[in-house]
């Protein structure tokens, strides 16, 4: 059949299964609206392009298929490279279109022409400049390939207007060659077999598992093997949930603002079985502190990840459930029962957590958290934004579903929860969405609001406000003298924003309305947001300073509060 680019590309994405795409219409992208009434597909009109993407890597997240974000040139397109970016560094599969300038303006600076291809080329995996239509079926097709195989990542594909309207005749490609891309899944049996030698000779393993278990969906066999093996297991930020938080063998979070008994674990084993995680700063501090007594097996999809930053004694490449698959029959059963004392001794120390709300009566983050956590019975589909609100969120929400948490890990991007929490929700209705956010980010992406009733999307939204950047604002405490540069944040009456949308809200400055306040929500058919006005200089513990090991914690004040 013969069809215009904008009919392919429709076309194109019906066939790769995209049932929602979230996008804002404008000059450069007219020819591909217009044929959009005539495809079931789903388009959500977001209010920023920004959270376009965000709500593409938030649908991505929710659900494992790829993301698809639509914008126009120029400022639409450039709009798009913060959330492509929060996508790349945190391997969540998107495609992103734009709309560019017709073929004979390319390079006049034409209106709205901008190189978006020159400009994503370090934060996409690929990404394609389509000026003759013939080329455009292959590009999607090869661009959804790319995004969601491997080392999972965003594409772009900008389309020329005059592209968009060309006429060919349409084939569908059947299959993607691409000789230079081979994702190695897989895991090499000669590594494998000494990598199972190892751990059965280990005395005190540790297992550490990062956002590339979910990816795989490989969470049962991690759970089978920290089981049949006796290892516990530490998660990344984003690795959170790959085994459930009520597991007795997980230790949860580590690294910068992580447990501190997991810590401890981190810094006294002898051996690290790290699987589809990077070793990033923020887990490991400075590279040549980490874990000093450890042999380190590291497991990832993507071979450029492994000894990046810290050193590895054993490499293996491959996807982590065919890895985990290929490692359990070797794998013996262990009594590590002194390993695993020695752990719960540290964990007791640290654990008597509900002696921090009890003893005020401020509203304090962790007990919005928890009482979060309470009503949702960790079942609960949570976006966190960045700051000190994502830390709490981390430490007090006890993950059971798998994939339970989405939040902008790698590139720390504020105002990600609302747009990303809108692509979760519009994805996967079956879940109830909770966002967590702090009111500085709130306030970035607040204008989505709109499209939370726009589209009649559920979502409960839970501020913590302090009345300043807070992550900022305490490092400013701890290591800048108290300069409180740039942090003190005015914001508005976050109840009555909401109610001018038409969505409703409360506002909490007292503990005793907590409880009442999340069951609300929690209970509410329609979106809420709540408004939690917590303790202003409440500090995120525990934390670990630039360039020290992860042991080196600064603590609570009162020692036995984590």
């Amino acid at each position: 059949m013969r069809l215009n680019g904008a009919q392919i590309l429709w076309e194109c994405l019906v066939r790769e299964g995209v049932d929602t795409v979230f996008g804002i219409t404008g000059g450069a992208v007219l020819p591909i609206y217009h044929e959009l009434p005539n495809y079931p597909i789903r388009h959500i009109t977001m209010r920023h392009e920004q959270a376009c993407a965000h709500a593409a890597d938030g649908y991505a997240r929710a659900t494992g298929k790829v993301g698809v974000c639509l914008a126009t040139s120029g400022p639409g397109a450039t709009n798009l490279v913060t959330g492509i970016a929060t996508a790349m560094m945190d391997s969540s599969p998107m495609v992103a279109i734009t709309g560019q300038v017709a073929t004979n303006a390319l390079g006049t600076d034409a209106f709205q022409e901008v190189d978006i291809t020159g400009i994503t080329m370090p934060i996409t995996k690929h990404n394609y400049l389509i000026t003759d239509v013939a080329d455009l079926a292959l590009a999607v097709r090869e661009a959804f390939h790319i995004a969601s195989t491997g080392h999972p990542g965003p594409v772009l594909i900008d389309i020329a207007k005059d592209a968009q309207t060309a006429e060919i005749e349409f084939e569908y490609p059947d299959y993607v060659s691409l000789p230079g891309y081979k994702p190695h899944t897989r895991g090499n049996p000669r590594q494998i077999k000494q990598a199972a030698d190892m751990i059965n000779t280990a005395q005190r393993p540790l297992i550490i598992a990062g956002r590339g278990v979910l990816v795989a969906g490989a969470q049962q066999e991690l759970c089978e093997l920290a089981t049949k093996a006796h290892i516990p297991v530490s998660t990344t930020l984003l690795g959170k949930s790959a085994i459930p938080e009520t597991h007795p063998l997980c230790l949860g979070m580590g690294g910068m603002h992580g447990e501190a008994f997991a810590n401890y674990a981190l810094q006294q084993c002898d051996l690290i079985f790290a699987v589809g995680m990077r070793f990033d700063d923020r887990y490991t501090s400075a590279a040549g502190t980490f874990a000093p007594n450890a042999k380190i097996v590291h497991v990832d999809i993507d071979p450029a990840e492994i000894a990046k930053r810290i050193r590895v004694d054993l490499p293996i490449v491959g996807d982590a459930k065919n890895v985990l698959r290929q490692l359990l029959p070797l794998v013996e059963e262990r009594d590590l029962a002194d390993w695993l004392g020695q752990i719960d001794s540290w964990r007791a120390e640290t654990r008597d957590r509900d002696a921090l709300w009890q003893e005020t009566d401020e509203v304090l983050p962790q007990y919005v958290v928890f009482n979060i956590w309470e009503a949702t019975r960790g079942e609960a589909l949570m976006v966190s934004d960045v700051g000190q609100n994502q830390m709490w969120e981390a430490q007090y929400y006890r993950h059971v579903r798998p994939g339970g948490l989405i939040s902008s890990g790698g590139l720390g991007t504020m105002g990600f929860a609302l747009p990303a929490a809108i692509g979760a929700a519009a994805g996967r209705p079956d879940c109830q969405v909770w966002v967590v956010v702090g009111d500085g980010g709130f306030q970035m992406t607040l204008q989505e609001l709109a499209t939370v009733m726009q589209e009649r999307l559920p979502i409960k939204i839970a501020i913590l406000n302090n009345g300043f950047l807070g992550m900022v604002r305490q490092w400013q405490e701890m290591f800048f003298q108290k300069n409180y540069s740039g942090s003190p944040l005015l914001g508005p009456d976050f109840a009555k924003l909401a109610e001018a949308y038409g969505i409703a809200a409360a506002t909490i400055e007292s503990k005793e309305g907590v409880a009442a306040a999340v069951k609300a929500a929690y209970d509410s058919d329609g979106p809420m947001v709540i408004d939690f006005r917590i303790e202003r200089e409440h500090n995120v513990f525990p934390i670990v300073p630039v360039g020290h090991p992860i042991d080196q914690m600064i603590r609570r004040p009162k020692q036995t509060q984590p």
